[in-house]
């Protein structure tokens, strides 16, 4: 079901995308070819009998049954068009023939047609040159799988006296990646013909060359490896082409003991020569491209490259050669794409990173996919610059390719302007060489054996000198063993794959090697590449113009300086990214300054008021000295309103931590003045006036130097945190960065707003550590003056002013510190919200606290001496009374406590008194009965209590014999002067005990 759901999706994805294309909607089914099937990849039996349409993209393979192969194409692809891949050859399942009749001992097999050997292929037999054919020169493959005749032999003709044949196994790309084989075989085969013309050289041998299509294939490289191995005649050496088939052939090749010697191989890690060791190459590296790009990052002073590349080993390589490179140059390497097949994803990531100088490595047919997603995406233009390898057909983006769906001219479009970094492959002088051909002469001759085809569309072209010269380089190396073999009794021709010494002597005089050829001077370095120029080109209007040389051994960079851009010159290797710092407004900074300033004059003028009028009473009865320290704090904090608004536009970076210092003193000592001493006063009210009676007079008298004391112990604890935070952890500039802005305009730009900030490590936790201690203080100061909004005191008349001026600095600075954190990042509210709060805080303050006190002596004229003193003697009188009243009414609460205590004991005797006298008539029976009868006595019925005097007043001394010895004794409540003993009482008091 999953399957099944799957394909769906493929299925109506395929469907959407091709109807906004005016295509089909994919491709029908096709038979599967005479004993055979096809196999659906993903797909189950059900499934296959249920869709009659496959998606476009969808690959197909044919199998055979049993023994049989498949001829013809092996799988095919559904096409945009609703057609299948290569529908114009069938594909067959046919028996195969022996391989043993597909090769002849000192001999040759032509098979027709070419391919597998098959039923109906055709096998033709020669023999080489010294041998003679014995048998029918050739042979049919039957429907039954096997040959209609005996293989024949060669047999060596004694009478034989022409050249002995040395073989060269060759794998040349025809089509593939990179069909290189299209102008590198005619070149191989030219030097060919020229050196077994040449005299001079291997006088008494005749080169020969065998090859096959490798299609830049591994996989199909493998198995003709194996045929040019195991089939005659042995060859000598081998020549692939294309870095990946090469990397197979040179590392097996060690195996059979054979110098591989390679025309268009280009990865780097084919230098490797413990893993490559008889492997030589007139294709230099593709790591000879990295120095020269290194070198023109510089000249265009770029810092900052991307890359993208076919995920296969030559690219990897060289790109990891490429990354230490740019390292080595302070390069980064900002944005690494790769893919295998489809760059579509890796191309969107470029765009979405904003790479801007792109390094491309990948094959032709590749580049013609990621150019056309460059185009959809934008990816070209004067913002970028695209790097690529030079090898490719000059008119490698005009080339029709089924797989992209971009024009020609949207593919000329997208490709104008890149460079490409190519290896000299031909000699830009005029020299005669190894072969006596110049380089334009060989040109010529090459292009009469293409048969007039157009170079740019001919695979090759660019490498076919270094083909050339790889024939050239061979041949007289094998020249030059010729002596040293002979001198050890050997020759050539004995060479088998088990023999060591002749690889080793070709070896050597491969790695000596050092001629003129066409494509310039050639000489292999110690792992065996080609040591060569690298030229520069840049695609301008269409077509292909050089800029430059660059030659690595030396560092020289020849340059044209003919480079052409699409903007005013080369771009930028990202956005330009201008900081830009953001400054406090100047016209708010000036506007609160102002107010600022006229603050600390109002702070000026209050202290000078103060200060002079301290001698009146009314002044001193409001703690003149806590005033000015308020007057003091205020004035300090609003000079901290101007360090608040400095910033880098005023100050250099080094100076600006001390405006951080002063902001912080600032503000922190003139909040522990101004707040502080409010706090004391407040304070002291609500400790004196909510205590309990007895101990309010205690705290009645005011001493100032508590009250100094305690505005001291608020401003030390400030120092002391101040300091040991500056010396733990000081203040510093730190730099707060916003989102980039673009600026107006067509301009490759952004602007990137900076904010300095002062801070520190632990910025929060001194923060919090401050924050909170204020917070406390600012919360305990509301609530004491609400608690004595209600107390009435002449000691410090001011207090509900006071209170006043609390409430407003605490909602200020509740309000202002968290909006202040979260404002930071706008320097202007930011500022303007902490220093109007400031400013508000302060001017409130002053004026609660002070303007009350001009108007009433203004009004009342109380500074003048003799109303002054008059005031003075009233205010006097006055407190003396109500000290007395105050003095009365505490005494009265005294004494009626004892009077309430004395009474409570009298009424405890009388109880005892009475209980005495029932005890004693219980005790004396005759005398009850006889006045039994008799009216009751009158103490006896009469209320104890009226029997004694009223309180304070002395008892008779009639009655003294009939109250009992305990009462007498123990009661010392009368005593004989009518004094109250406990706590004499003068008799002129007792009048307050009934008050």
């Amino acid at each position: 079901m999953a399957l099944t759901f799957v394909l769906s999706f493929l299925l109506g994805s395929f469907s959407l995308t091709i109807a906004s294309r005016n295509t089909t909607t994919g491709c029908a089914i096709i038979r599967p070819p005479r004993d055979g099937g096809i196999r659906y990849r993903g797909l189950t039996q059900e499934q296959i009998r249920s869709v009659q349409v496959l998606p476009v993209d969808y690959e197909i393979e044919y199998i055979c049954r049993g023994s049989r192969v498949i001829v013809g194409p092996k799988v095919r692809k559904c096409l945009p068009d609703g057609t299948w891949t290569d529908l114009n050859q069938r594909s067959k399942c046919l028996l195969p023939c022996p391989r043993v009749w597909t090769s002849l001992e000192n001999g040759r097999v032509t098979v027709h047609p070419a391919g597998p050997a098959v039923e109906g292929t055709i096998l033709h037999y020669s023999c080489l040159e010294g041998f003679i054919l014995v048998g029918r020169n050739s042979t049919l493959c039957t429907k039954l799988g096997k040959w209609d005749s005996p293989k024949p032999v060669c047999h060596y003709d004694r009478h034989y006296t022409g050249k002995k044949k040395l073989y060269i196994g060759a794998l040349f790309p025809m089509s593939g990646g990179w069909p290189g084989g299209q102008a590198c075989l005619p070149a191989a085969q030219m030097a060919l013909d020229l050196v077994n013309k040449r005299t001079d050289i291997l006088p008494d041998y005749e080169l020969e060359l065998i090859y096959y299509d490798s299609m830049c294939d591994p996989g199909e490289a493998t198995k003709l490896l194996y045929d040019l191995l195991y089939t005659e005649p042995i060859k000598i050496v081998l020549m692939p082409g294309c870095s990946s088939v090469s990397t197979l052939v040179a590392e097996a090749a060690r195996m059979w003991n054979l110098i591989v010697l390679s025309y268009g191989s280009s990865s780097p890690a084919l230098s490797n020569r413990q893993r490559f060791p008889t492997f030589f190459r007139t294709h230099p590296s593709a790591t000879l491209h990295n120095p020269t790009r290194v070198q023109l990052f510089q000249k265009w002073k770029w810092t900052k490259i991307a890359t993208i590349q076919q995920t296969t080993e030559v690219f990897t390589s060289t790109l990891d050669d490429l990354e230490q490179r740019v390292k080595e140059a302070g390069i980064e390497i900002s944005v690494r794409q790769s893919f295998l097949t489809d760059p579509a994803v890796a191309v969107k990531n470029l765009k979405r990173q904003d790479a801007r100088i792109i390094v491309g490595l990948f094959y032709e047919t590749e580049a013609r996919k990621v150019f056309c997603e460059v185009y959809k995406e934008k990816l070209y233009g004067k913002k970028y610059v695209w790097f690529l390898i030079g090898w490719y057909a000059d008119n490698w983006f005009k080339i029709k390719d089924p797989s992209i769906n971009c024009t020609v001219e949207q593919m000329t479009e997208a490709v104008e302007g890149h460079v490409t970094t190519e290896i000299v492959m031909l000699n830009p002088e005029t020299v005669r060489g190894a072969s006596n051909l110049t380089s334009q002469e060989f040109l010529a001759q090459l292009m009469s054996k293409l048969g007039g085809k157009n170079p740019e569309e001919t695979g090759g072209f660019q490498e076919a000198p270094l083909a050339y010269d790889a024939v050239w380089a061979l041949a007289l190396a094998l020249n030059k063993t010729v002596g040293p073999l002979k001198a050890k009794g050997r020759r050539l021709e004995d060479f088998n794959y088990n023999n060591k010494d002749i690889t080793a002597e070709i070896y050597r005089a491969l790695n000596t090697s050092s001629f003129e050829g066409v494509s310039g001077h050639v000489v292999f370095d110690a792992q065996g590449s080609r040591m060569a120029w690298t030229l520069i080109e840049q695609l301008q209007g269409g077509s292909y113009k050089k800029i430059g040389y660059y030659d690595m051994t030396k560092g020289n960079l020849s340059w044209y300086g003919n480079d052409r851009w699409i903007g005013s010159g080369p771009p930028a290797d990202q956005t330009v990214v201008i900081q830009k710092f953001r400054y406090l407004s100047q016209k708010l900074f000036v506007s609160v300054s102002v107010f600022a300033g006229l603050g600390i004059l109002m702070g000026i003028v209050c202290l000078t008021f103060n200060i002079y009028n301290s001698n009146v009473r009314y002044i001193q009865n409001s703690q003149p000295y806590l005033n000015n320290m308020t007057a003091v704090g205020c004035m300090m904090a609003l000079a901290a309103v101007f360090p608040l608004g400095i910033d880098g536009l005023h100050v250099r970076n080094s100076q600006f931590p001390v405006v951080c210092q002063f902001r912080l003193w600032l503000l922190g000592l003139g909040f522990s003045l101004a707040y502080g001493s409010m706090f004391t006063k407040i304070w002291w009210v609500h400790t004196v006036f909510t205590k309990k009676d007895e101990k309010k007079d205690k705290r009645k008298h005011l001493e100032p130097w508590k009250l100094y004391a305690t505005v001291g112990v608020l401003l030390v604890i400030d120092i002391l945190s101040l300091m040991i935070w500056q010396i733990v952890d000081p203040l510093h500039i730190t730099v707060e960065k916003f989102t980039k802005e673009a600026p107006k305009g067509d301009v490759d730009q952004l602007i990137e707003p900076l904010l300095q900030h002062c801070s520190s490590e632990k910025m929060n936790t001194w923060l919090g550590v401050v924050y909170g201690y204020k917070g406390l203080l600012l919360l305990l100061g509301i609530f004491l003056a609400y608690e004595t909004k209600s107390v009435s005191t002449e000691k410090i008349n001011d207090h509900r002013a006071v209170g006043m001026a609390i409430y407003n600095v605490s909602v200020l600075c509740m309000i202002t510190a968290p909006v202040t954190m979260i404002l930071s990042s706008k320097q202007d509210a930011s500022f303007a919200f902490a220093s109007l709060a400031i400013i508000f805080s302060v001017y409130i303050t002053l004026v609660v606290l002070f303007v009350p006190k001009m108007r009433r002596l203004i009004t009342r004229g109380e500074w003048q001496s003799d109303q002054q003193e008059t005031m003075k003697t009233g205010s006097s009188t006055n407190n003396n009374d109500e000290e007395k009243s105050r003095q009365l009414e505490r005494e009265n609460k005294e004494l009626q406590k004892i009077i309430q205590e004395k009474e409570e004991r009298v009424s405890e005797l009388r109880n005892q008194l009475s209980e005495r006298q029932a005890l004693r008539s219980r005790k004396r029976p005759t005398s009850s009965n006889q006045n039994h009868n008799s009216p009751s006595l009158p103490t006896t019925q009469n209320d104890p209590k009226s029997l004694l005097p009223p309180p304070g007043y002395p008892l008779p001394a009639s009655d003294n014999h009939s109250l009992p010895p305990t009462f007498s004794n123990s009661s010392t409540l009368y005593q004989p002067d009518g004094k109250i003993n406990r706590n004499n009482c003068h008799p002129g008091r007792l009048q307050l005990l009934y008050k």
